[in-house]
């Protein structure tokens, strides 16, 4: 099994000696155009894969930062989850706006570039090493409408309905703060707006990943329904993956 820490939107984790705890009522599903209610926020005992945070029942995994460039750029990735398969199965038009969440060295921003001559793709970290990375290599890849944005741990720091959609690949999991992330990208949006969650399958064990670096569909689905987010479908044939479609109403 592969020693899963694969963060491309590397998180702050909050802590002190003898941890930190968050706690909040419990939140049920938001009915697709409502505000959503309350984070689900919980504490529990830490795993050596997660935090000790749980959204929605599910523990927040650990993440690994801008020393992880080589896992996502290694050279077995297209064997293993077949990227251009999903940048195909996006079907984006060629003025599309959309948020590379989590961009990390830009393996899925600078693959989406080219389709979008008259688009651009929004690559968002929050770590200024990602983003270093990503303005060297948009030089010398002449490369023009990849644009590095730094967030927070809470906040895309986009204007509203600036975004056509957004693409987030194996990082929702590590989001420390899911809720408000899930709430900023709402506010990002456009109406009908879209969220291409890919995720690791959780149901499926074959798939050598850390289990705290999966997602099943239906705890995907739950986390997004309770954001107020409504869910299209979910796209079959990748090798490892879910691709996970989500619009905002």
């Amino acid at each position: 099994m592969l020693k899963r820490y694969p963060a491309t939107f590397s998180v702050l984790l909050l802590g002190a000696a003898g941890g930190l705890f968050f706690w909040a009522r419990p939140a049920a599903a938001t009915p697709a155009g409502e505000a959503p209610v309350a984070p689900a926020y919980a504490a529990c005992p830490p795993s050596p894969d997660g935090i000790g945070k749980t959204f929605h029942g599910r523990e927040i995994s650990q993440v690994m930062g801008h020393p992880g460039i080589g896992w996502l750029e290694r050279t077995t990735r297209e064997k293993e989850e077949a990227p251009a398969k999903a940048i195909a199965m996006l079907q984006l038009a060629p003025d599309t706006v959309i948020a590379d969440v989590g961009a990390g060295s830009g393996y899925y921003a600078f693959r989406l570039a080219p389709l979008l001559p008259q688009g651009e793709v929004v690559a968002i970290d929050i770590q200024p090493e990602m983003l270093e990375h990503l303005t060297r290599e948009s030089a010398r890849r002449g490369i023009r409408n990849v644009r590095p944005h730094l967030g927070t741990v809470t906040d895309l720091r986009l204007p509203p309905a600036s975004l056509d959609a957004a693409l987030m690949v194996d990082a929702y999991h590590e989001f420390d703060h899911p809720a408000e992330m899930l709430a900023s990208l709402r506010q990002a949006l456009k109406p009908k707006g879209r969220i291409y969650l890919i995720e690791f399958r959780a149901e499926d064990d074959a798939v050598p990943i850390k289990p705290h670096h999966k997602m099943t569909e239906a705890q995907a689905r739950k986390e997004f329904a309770a954001a107020g987010y409504r869910f299209l479908e979910n796209k079959p044939g990748l090798p490892w993956q879910h691709l996970l479609v989500f619009e905002r109403p």
